[in-house]
């Protein structure tokens, strides 16, 4: 495809502005016409004959549609913000297979993440502290193992994941529910800032001004999955929207992976009836890595310090997570958080209600 006019460009954010206009609707629009210029010089009538209803016809040429689009048009002017279209050659590869994949995708900062091998990583809002740090640490290892860290910037473990990539200089990608300048929750715009700031990128197929809607986010999980090699669910209960993601991922061909949990624990559930269901049980980062590999865009086996604290006290003796607080001086959440990360790592095991050292 070659590079579209300013004037089509346009007049495709005129026709996604328009209401009951999805990506089925907006691509017979562009087949029919030829492009979205010519779609919006057709009679209504010629919209009637494809099926189009008349509330996507009638405000066509209406001054709010116009300034709708006139605002983007002025949005895409600033630095790193970019308009991907479906048909254009950097628009991501493994989206495009979906059926319905987005027309449209508004993305601030590095657009180009969205063609790098990516793993989704998605769970509940309310998490648990032990999930949350499981996410981190998890993000952490998968970054540091060469993948984008994709998710939906919501409260809870999607925050915890992007949290975790940005710790080690990865890169990470939100898929927002919203339009890019209604960042949603309030309390992660500080993140948003800091994922565009540290070379990541926030992703949306809505209107920029779009606000949220609780029909928005299950739209946006496709777009999550579809991006993505596969999905890795890290804690969620049974009506928890990570199980929507999840099973549109295999819908659509990617791994599903789930993290097991107490059977005591709600937020188990929703992992659990995964796995029955299929997912891959993962109970180490290398579970993931060993299925994925090859697709890094870095290799997976990056360089370990042996000089860790934590690793010189384990090695003298085995140490309760308290006894190991106690000898190291550390806070024992920053205890727990590390200690995670080393036991995702290989590097260390619990033993008898002990930490112990594993040799490499």
């Amino acid at each position: 495809m070659t590079a579209l006019s300013p004037a089509e460009l346009e007049a495709r954010l005129r026709l996604h502005h328009l209401p009951e206009l999805g990506p089925a609707r907006f691509r017979r629009l562009i087949d029919a016409f030829g492009s979205a210029s010519a779609a919006l010089s057709a009679p209504a009538a010629a919209w009637r004959s494809l099926g189009l209803p008349s509330a996507s016809a009638d405000p066509r040429r209406s001054p709010e549609i116009r300034d709708a689009a006139a605002r983007a048009m002025t949005w895409l002017e600033h630095p790193g913000h970019q308009l991907l279209c479906w048909d254009d050659p950097a628009y991501p590869a493994l989206l495009a297979e979906l059926v319905n994949a987005p027309p449209l995708l508004f993305v601030a900062g590095d657009a180009s993440l969205l063609e790098q091998p990516q793993l989704a990583m998605v769970g509940s809002r309310r998490a648990s502290a032990a999930g949350l740090d499981t996410a981190r640490a998890f993000a952490r290892s998968l970054a540091g193992g060469g993948f984008v860290i994709t998710s939906g910037l919501a409260l809870g473990i999607d925050g915890a994941a992007h949290q975790g990539a940005l710790e080690v200089g990865g890169r990470t990608v939100a898929v927002l529910g919203t339009g890019l300048e209604r960042i949603y929750p309030n309390r992660h715009r500080g993140l948003a800032a800091r994922i565009v700031d540290e070379g990541g990128a926030l992703v949306s197929e809505l209107p920029l001004d779009c606000p949220p809607h609780p029909s928005n986010f299950p739209r946006r999980n496709r777009i999550i999955s579809g991006l993505s090699l596969g999905v890795l669910v890290v804690e969620a209960s049974p009506s928890s929207g990570s199980l929507i993601t999840a099973r549109l991922a295999a819908e659509q061909g990617r791994e599903v992976y789930a993290i097991p949990g107490s059977i005591h624990h709600p937020g188990a559930r929703g992992c659990h009836q995964l796995i029955r269901e299929g997912a891959a049980l993962v109970e180490k980062v290398e579970d993931i890595l060993e299925a994925l590999r090859g697709w890094q865009s870095v290799p997976a086996e990056t360089p370990e310090p042996d000089d860790h604290p934590l690793l010189e006290l384990l090695r003298a003796a085995p140490y309760s997570s308290e006894g190991l607080a106690a000898a190291s001086g550390w806070e024992l959440p920053r205890l727990l958080a590390e200690l995670t990360d080393l036991e995702l790592q290989g590097r260390v095991a619990r033993d008898a209600g002990c930490w112990v050292h594993r040799a490499g």
